[in-house]
């Protein structure tokens, strides 16, 4: 596999084509990472445990029907994982109530992480949001773990909601920091890097933690990239990095997807070339999912998205 991913899933409500009609989306950033790598191209899994119920089903037949491989396979018994409910108003905004089960976590545990299939990964990536309750959080870092442990490209994006966490951000930092040791490629938004410490802490987050790339996205105004000693920007159309419609998720499928297309198989490949590179890709990526408006449904293609960017070039 080119991505071995794990982590919390969502269901997403999103608007139908008739009023106040809504259309079952599953969603969550470690399941649309999973996706965009496979629309752009590549081989994935995401290690999944969902309840045997309709929602659960619904989550397990949507990994499976795009493509990505369903490592764990069975349904696990228990309740569905979160839920996010959307309403459309007529002013057509789009406002999130969220609803989570008692212990609905993905239900992972570490018997579900096998080193065999980390073994056959190139990247082993997962979300902050997937560390937030026991047992899913010792899985996960079981996972993250053993990827550093076998060499391979560790990626992890921190994705701080208060669903998740109460509103604590301590808690939340303080889980990501635990983890931190183990990850290569570090994704945060804007709001992020100040719930760890502020911008001006990456630099010595990066050296104390042995981080190879930490990727800052910035809302409309596309993603900052801090690499071996250096700062870049890459500019991005307006709202490219929305988590709310899953373009953040398309910007670092995409992201991952150009560093696997460019040949990258170990941190020690990545080149600054390598990432200028991916960030365009990422970039691309995120600003054709957000002109479509949606979850799965909206994570453009790698014909879609070279599309774009021969366009920008001429």
């Amino acid at each position: 596999m080119d991505l071995y991913s794990i982590g919390e899933m969502v269901i997403d409500f999103t608007p139908g084509s008739e009023p106040f009609s809504y259309i079952r989306n599953a969603g969550g950033a470690p399941a649309n990472v999973a996706f965009a790598v496979v629309k752009n191209g590549l081989e994935a899994g995401m290690c999944c445990s969902v309840g045997d119920d309709d929602f659960g089903r619904f989550l397990y037949d949507t990994i499976r029907e795009n493509g990505v491989r369903c490592i764990r396979e069975g349904l696990c018994g228990e309740a569905v994982t979160t839920m996010a409910f959307v309403t459309l108003f007529p002013d057509g905004d789009r406002r999130f109530t969220f609803a989570r089960k008692p212990g609905a976590d993905m239900f992972l545990r570490e018997s579900d992480v096998r080193e065999s299939d980390i073994q056959e990964s190139v990247i082993v990536h997962a979300g902050s949001c997937s560390l937030s309750a026991s047992p899913a959080a010792e899985a996960t870092a079981k996972a993250l773990r053993l990827g550093h442990e076998m060499g391979k490209i560790v990626s992890f994006d921190v994705n701080y909601r208060d669903v998740m966490w109460g509103g604590d951000a301590a808690a939340c930092a303080g889980k990501v920091f635990e983890v931190l040791p183990y990850v290569d490629f570090l994704k945060i938004s804007d709001e992020e890097v100040e719930m760890m410490g502020g911008e001006a802490h990456i630099p010595s987050l990066m050296e104390n933690f042995g981080l190879t790339v930490v990727v800052q996205t910035l809302g409309p105004d596309g993603a900052r990239c801090y690499y071996s000693g250096r700062t870049f920007d890459s500019p991005a159309e307006k709202c490219v990095c929305v988590d709310a419609t899953a373009a953040g998720d398309a910007f670092w499928g995409g992201f991952l997807s150009s560093l696997r297309l460019q040949g990258v198989e170990k941190p020690g490949d990545v080149t600054e070339e390598k990432i200028r590179r991916a960030l365009l890709y990422g970039n691309a990526a995120g600003g054709l999912c957000v002109q479509k408006k949606g979850a799965i449904a909206a994570l453009p293609t790698r014909e879609q998205v070279e599309a774009k960017l021969s366009a920008a070039v001429l």
